[in-house]
């Protein structure tokens, strides 16, 4: 059951009354005065914070989101960066991946491994 908060009309004073969310929401005291009701602004947040070692977490937060294959990167890049922050600079579940995929490749790099020339073109070696 919620609490509301009621105002006293005259000295101002608030209070928080239980009340069921199917029920009046008014509060008369003893002395017959009924208080207003004040409302406030919810502190809810939602989706602020995702645990960034969590992959089911990031797939809750992010499957039923409007936006584009891009902003689904950033915030997988942003939650790469958490991760690194915290260890020192690398990312464990980043370098975990590019291990496995050595190893599935027969110990070719992952192309985001892979240096880059001046004009842009990446540097393959087969």
């Amino acid at each position: 059951m919620p609490l509301y908060t009621y105002e006293h009309p005259k000295t101002g004073k608030t209070i928080d009354v239980l009340q069921g969310m199917n029920e009046t929401h008014s509060y008369i005291d003893q002395e017959g005065v009924q208080w207003k009701r004040v409302y406030q602004v919810p502190n809810a947040s939602i989706d602020s914070q995702i645990d960034a070692y969590s992959n089911t977490a990031f797939v809750d937060a992010t499957k039923n989101k409007k936006g584009t294959y891009g902003d689904l990167i950033d915030k997988s890049a942003e939650l790469s960066a958490k991760r690194a922050k915290d260890h020192g600079g690398k990312d464990p579940i980043k370098n975990k991946f590019l291990s496995d995929y050595q190893k599935r490749t027969g110990g070719k790099k992952h192309l985001s491994e892979m240096k880059k020339y001046e004009s842009g073109r990446v540097k393959v070696d087969y």
